[in-house]
């Protein structure tokens, strides 16, 4: 029997972001081609997510929209123009088991929470959830916190780090299209394992976890208000 963790507060409709503590920043959908990303969001969430722009560094680029309370939803795959990155590129995307899977079709592989004071959060957090690391795009700023070898944290259950240096939030210059996140749960064969590690960032009230049996593999399920009506990416 799978047992809920009710660790996040809900409005009728969204998320409630709390003043002063960490917040939820995105959620990551990857895909092997931009264009495959698109086309599944399109079919999913019934909305044409629109171009965002390019990351150098990391030989990505990607396509955003926002859903409401500084939250935004970001497709990402490797820009094949790039020149190939000297370091591993982030959210796995190097991996061959992601790259296998990313073959077979999009898919939310893990999520973002913002902070504003990455150094202090990394120094508290009782394990490795990356270095920070400075990074810009256009008149973007910001800080987030990458592991060496570019694999997502908990397989994507936890949340990379990241604090934005610019202002206002970035979410508010994204296309509105009418998407607004209601919640982000995590489906976990190890819930305490879990909801320690979340409880050390200070990001167990982001989130629900839902139990799974110890063979079942865990996931992310988001719930979303689109104009098709309420859908769960996964």
């Amino acid at each position: 029997m799978r047992k809920f963790y009710p660790v996040i507060l809900l409005t009728d409709s969204a998320v409630i972001y709390h003043a002063g503590m960490n917040q939820l920043d995105h959620i990551v959908v990857a895909a092997d081609s931009l264009q495959q990303g698109v086309d599944y969001l399109r079919e999913t969430l019934g909305v044409e997510v629109p171009s965002g722009g390019f990351h150098q560094t990391m030989g990505t680029h990607n396509h955003l929209m926002q859903l409401a309370n500084d939250a935004y939803l970001e497709i990402i795959a490797i820009d094949p123009q790039a020149r190939r990155p000297r370091h591993p590129r982030w959210f796995g995307l190097d991996q061959a088991e992601m790259r296998a899977a990313l073959k077979q079709g999009p898919r939310l592989v893990t999520w973002v929470m913002n902070t504003t004071d990455l150094s202090q959060l990394v120094t508290d957090a009782g394990f490795d959830i990356g270095v920070p690391t400075a990074l810009s795009r256009d008149n973007l700023k910001w800080e987030i916190a990458l592991t060496d070898d570019g694999r997502l944290l908990g397989g994507g259950m936890l949340p990379y780090c990241i604090q934005w240096l610019s202002s206002p939030h970035p979410s508010r210059a994204m296309a509105d299209l009418g998407c607004i996140l209601h919640s982000l749960t995590i489906y976990h064969n190890r819930p305490y394992w879990l909801a320690e590690r979340l409880e050390a960032i200070d990001a167990s009230h982001l989130v629900q976890i839902e139990t799974l049996e110890a063979d079942e593999a865990p996931y992310l399920s988001a719930a979303i208000e689109t104009p098709k009506g309420l859908v769960n990416l996964t």
